[in-house]
């Protein structure tokens, strides 16, 4: 078989798994099932990635997002008690909605595709083919040479982003408990902790016998 018809085979293959996958994510009663519908469009997204020979964007979209963020989703979803009737109810009340914007954002993307079709321009030649490297190669030796600068300030972007995420949540909130590390570590076991001795005292024998007489009424 002639390998550019295996690979349109492939491509169609793929491209007809994704389209299933994604229209299984809005249409399955089960949100876990759901859940598993859209790790299989990611993954079948990433074959379409190998094929267009962009093998860093298809090992990203499986270890990003179908190794960590969809196992995350799938656990919260399972965690989570959803009450799917109250679900279905909204979805059947704005599905006439939510066809209408579907198909207004079909026309703009077809209108979009059709008036960048008439302005298209040539692409060169793959750099990657051109060095005689892999695609994940090339872009490697790009981003950490001739793209190191801005590569450093969008990680320093995303630390600051992370802190401030953290900082707003650690702020104080009336009304709420908070534990004090510090003060955990300063406490004293003989300040917490009093033993009491205590002398061993038998009961008497009329204390016994209610205690028995107790037990044994109906």
């Amino acid at each position: 078989m002639n390998p550019q018809t295996l690979q349109l085979i492939c491509f169609y293959a793929f491209g007809f798994v994704t389209v299933a996958a994604a229209l299984s994510v809005i249409t399955l009663k089960n949100t876990v099932h759901a859940v598993l519908a859209l790790v299989l469009t990611f993954f079948s997204a990433a074959c379409l990635w190998m094929l267009l020979d962009a093998e860093f964007l298809a090992l990203a979209l499986v270890v990003v997002y179908v190794g960590a963020v969809m196992v995350l989703f799938l656990f919260v979803v399972m965690m989570l008690d959803i009450d799917l009737e109250k679900m279905h109810e909204g979805f059947v009340r704005f599905l006439p909605v939510g066809v209408i914007v579907a198909v207004v954002m079909l026309l703009e993307m077809l209108g979009l595709i059709g008036v960048r079709a008439m302005h298209a321009h040539e692409l060169g030649a793959d750099p990657a083919a051109l060095a005689g490297t892999s695609n994940t190669a090339w872009l490697g030796q790009a981003l950490y040479t001739k793209f190191l600068l801005p590569f450093e300030v969008a990680a320093l972007v995303l630390t600051v982003g992370l802190v401030a995420a953290v900082a707003l949540t650690l702020r104080e909130r009336r009304g709420a408990r908070y534990e004090s590390a510090s003060r955990q570590v300063r406490v004293d076991p003989r300040d917490r902790v009093r033993i009491v001795k205590m002398d061993a005292v038998r009961p008497s024998p009329a204390a016994a016998d209610e205690g028995t007489a107790g037990e044994t009424k109906p």
